[in-house]
């Protein structure tokens, strides 16, 4: 019986999971409003876009596109009003500041950092993000942008 009802605990979970995950979805360029094109346009000059997406965040229509640049990955959100909202783009992490390496490094302690992303939030430097590996472990790891710790994940 105890059993049956962890079961039955878990199916609202289950059914929330699946509704967010449905609800981004990989569109057409030819599909974006004018707007988010002109945005587009002018943030991906130099680059190869590898996939666009929609998505609903806090009730609102966001656009998420992933490209390549220069030989590395750019990924920007933008608004359904053409607002850029965000910007990650890997950096290589031999050019971060050296607050941001040290703290960096000592946030992933014995992992490995594979890859690190500035984090742009309307045009403002607001976090560097590294993906970690430990093991098979993946992980994410956030400063902000003088290395110090953040108020809340960005």
């Amino acid at each position: 019986m105890q059993r049956n009802l962890s079961y039955l605990a878990a199916l609202p979970v289950l059914a929330l999971t699946l509704t967010l995950s449905a609800q981004e979805k990989t569109i057409d360029r030819a599909a974006l409003p004018a707007a988010v094109e002109k945005t587009l346009q002018t943030q991906s000059v130099g680059s190869t876009i590898k996939a666009i997406k929609t998505d609903r965040e806090n009730g609102k229509t966001i656009y998420e596109v992933e490209m390549i640049f220069q030989g590395h990955t750019k990924d920007i959100e933008i608004a359904a009003d053409g607002a850029l909202n965000e910007i990650e783009e890997e950096i290589a992490f031999n050019t971060l500041p050296a607050e941001v390496q040290k703290a960096l490094t000592a946030k992933a302690a014995s992992a490995s950092i594979t890859k690190v992303e500035t984090l742009t939030k309307h045009d403002k430097l607001v976090a560097y993000e590294a993906a970690t590996l430990q093991g098979t472990k993946k992980g994410e790891i956030q400063v902000g942008p003088n290395g110090g710790k953040l108020a809340h994940a960005e």
